[in-house]
């Protein structure tokens, strides 16, 4: 079993940053992929951004390329979102989530495995 704890959502004004962290139990996570996504209400559970079990594979969504930042330390076990020049449309739960038995980052919610409760990110024009 895997657990996933994000932290670090927030209220933000338009232009500002926010710096999202999950967290991971279990020994093997420096073997998982890792990805992001995001449901704003109202609307489906859209992918943010993906990266390999090494680090080297990360993968945006056109709507944050140049904006977003995927990272992940295998030590601590944990994965980042830094979010850049936010705008409004970003509002949204923030969800982190591993796969289970692959390296690579998938952009489909359903080749996750364990998800996080998600954190809530409000970015306000």
């Amino acid at each position: 079993q895997v657990q996933l704890v994000e932290s670090g959502g927030g209220l933000v004004q338009a232009g500002g940053s926010l710096r999202l962290s999950c967290a991971a139990s279990g020994r093997t996570f420096f073997e998982r992929a890792m990805g992001w996504f995001r449901q704003a209400p109202e609307k489906e559970r859209e992918f943010v951004a993906g990266v390999s079990a090494g680090g080297a594979g990360i993968v945006y969504a056109d709507s944050v390329k140049g904006r977003f930042t995927i990272s992940r330390d295998n030590g601590k076990n944990t994965i980042y979102l830094q979010m850049n020049s936010l705008k409004p449309e970003d509002t949204a739960v923030y969800y982190c989530a591993i796969r289970s038995n692959f390296i690579v980052a998938s952009v489909k919610d359903n080749d996750y495995d364990y998800w996080g409760q998600g954190t809530q990110v409000t970015v306000s024009s």
